[in-house]
C-alpha cells in the first residue's frame, strides 16, 4: 500500500494448506479447467496449460513451485489467470486454485508481517503476513514469471 492509500482490494486464493494474497488488479479472471491440457514434460510445477479466451495460458502449481506436492485437481479446482508484468514475459499465466478466491479489503490496521516460517532458496514467496486471524502467503509473481520464461520457450 502506498502512502495515501487507505485500503487495497485483494484476493485470498485458496491453495493446499494455505492461501495466497494478491492485489485484485493482478488478476484477469478466475476460470474453470474445462480446457486443461496436462504436460508430461517440463518442471513438476508447470502442470500444463489452460485454454482461456482463445489462447493457451501456462498453468502453475504454486505448491510445487515451492518444493511441495502438486495438489489433486478436483471439481472445485480453478485457474486464477494473472496479468503478466515482466517486460520479456508472456501476457498471462495461471495458478492452480483449490476453490474460488475471496475478495478482501486490507489496510495497515489488519495486516502485519509474520516471520515465523522460511521457504527454500528461489521459492516464489515474498513473505507471509498476519491478517486478523489468517496467515496468507504473498507470492513473488515476478519470480514465477522468470521461472516460466526459463521453462516455456514460446511463452514470451
Amino acid at each position: 500500500m502506498t502512502e495515501g492509500t487507505d485500503e487495497l482490494y485483494s484476493l485470498l486464493v485458496p491453495i493446499a494448506d494455505s492461501r495466497l494474497i494478491v492485489p485484485r488488479v493482478c488478476v484477469a479472471e478466475v476460470a474453470g479447467l474445462g480446457q486443461l491440457h496436462l504436460s508430461e514434460s517440463g518442471p513438476d510445477w508447470l502442470i500444463g496449460s489452460v485454454g482461456w479466451k482463445g489462447r493457451e495460458v501456462p498453468l502453475v502449481s504454486f505448491e510445487s513451485a515451492c518444493g511441495g506436492d502438486t495438489p489433486e485437481i478436483v471439481s472445485r479446482t480453478r485457474a486464477v489467470i494473472f496479468h503478466g508484468s515482466h517486460p520479456e514475459g508472456g501476457p498471462f499465466f495461471a495458478l492452480l486454485s483449490q476453490g474460488l478466491p475471496q475478495l478482501v479489503r486490507i489496510n495497515r490496521e489488519v495486516v502485519g508481517p509474520d516471520e515465523s516460517r522460511s521457504w527454500p532458496e528461489g521459492a516464489p514467496v515474498l513473505c507471509r503476513i498476519r491478517m486478523v486471524n489468517e496467515y496468507p502467503l504473498v507470492p513473488d509473481l515476478e519470480r514465477l514469471e522468470e521461472m516460466l520464461m526459463g521453462a516455456v520457450s514460446d511463452w514470451h
